[in-house]
């Protein structure tokens, strides 16, 4: 059955925020979405069978659509990838809405700075930093034609990101969450009580569990992605948040 929807609706890389209306302190991510379902990363238990009704939107962006759904396969976690569901979307008019979420008509694109994009990877992990950095090249030299700068910079910590911030004309901040010196958490508090900080949009991306989603979203974090990570998740996660079409 979920072989022949995928066929019927192919599934796109798009990273999204997911609120189960159930379970107030649910708040997972899509990993794919399609016009007839969409997969769901989560820690969350489920069954197949099972009726979901949830909201998929992103910070700033894309206001929650609400939608029903039934779940029609779950994905058990292991060490190289997160867990989830494949959650099937019947009722045609929500069927609709994942059809304009998918086509950009629910979002708001805007042109590129004159300069181009600023952004600041927070890792202290070497090949961490290579990979994402990698990310940003592509998105750089694929999705904006290499008509628009991507300059990168890097922080091993807290401490030295905040050195970085105060040069200003940042866009955005990739970091972990667990590390030495100042960690993540204590990053994104003292950014949001920043004036010239607090509306520079988070990514938080670790392998911690859901008390530590939950903490760095009350910290202030836009989105936050599980590791292991997937190269489209974090491709996506940044255009949307730069608002790249």
């Amino acid at each position: 059955m979920a072989t022949e929807e995928k066929r019927a609706d192919p599934r796109a890389p798009f990273v999204l925020r997911v609120n189960f209306r159930d379970r107030t302190d649910c708040m997972d991510a899509t990993e794919n979405l399609s016009r007839g379902g969409l997969f769901v990363q989560t820690l969350e238990t489920f069954r197949v069978g099972q009726v979901v009704h949830l909201s998929v939107g992103f910070p700033g962006l894309l206001e929650p659509v609400a939608l029903k759904g039934e779940v029609v396969w779950v994905r058990p976690g292991r060490q190289d990838a997160v867990g989830g569901v494949g959650i099937r979307v019947a009722d045609e008019a929500d069927r609709r809405r994942l059809d304009d979420v998918l086509g950009g008509r629910s979002g708001r694109v805007i042109q590129p700075p004159e300069g181009g994009f600023k952004v600041l990877l927070v890792e202290d992990n070497p090949l961490v930093v290579e990979m994402y950095s990698y990310v940003l090249k592509k998105l750089a030299t694929a999705e904006l034609r290499g008509k628009v700068p991507m300059e990168v910079h890097f922080a091993a910590d807290g401490h030295a990101a905040l050195r970085a911030l105060a040069e200003g004309g940042f866009h955005l901040v990739l970091t972990d969450l667990y590390m030495p010196v100042m960690d993540g958490f204590a990053l994104v508090q003292k950014m949001r009580a920043d004036p010239k900080l607090r509306d520079i949009p988070v990514v938080a991306i670790s392998g911690g569990g859901k008390e530590a989603e939950t903490r760095a979203r009350a910290e202030g974090v836009e989105v936050y992605l599980r590791k292991p990570v997937r190269f489209a998740e974090v491709l996506e996660t940044v255009k949307r948040l730069l608002r790249i079409s």
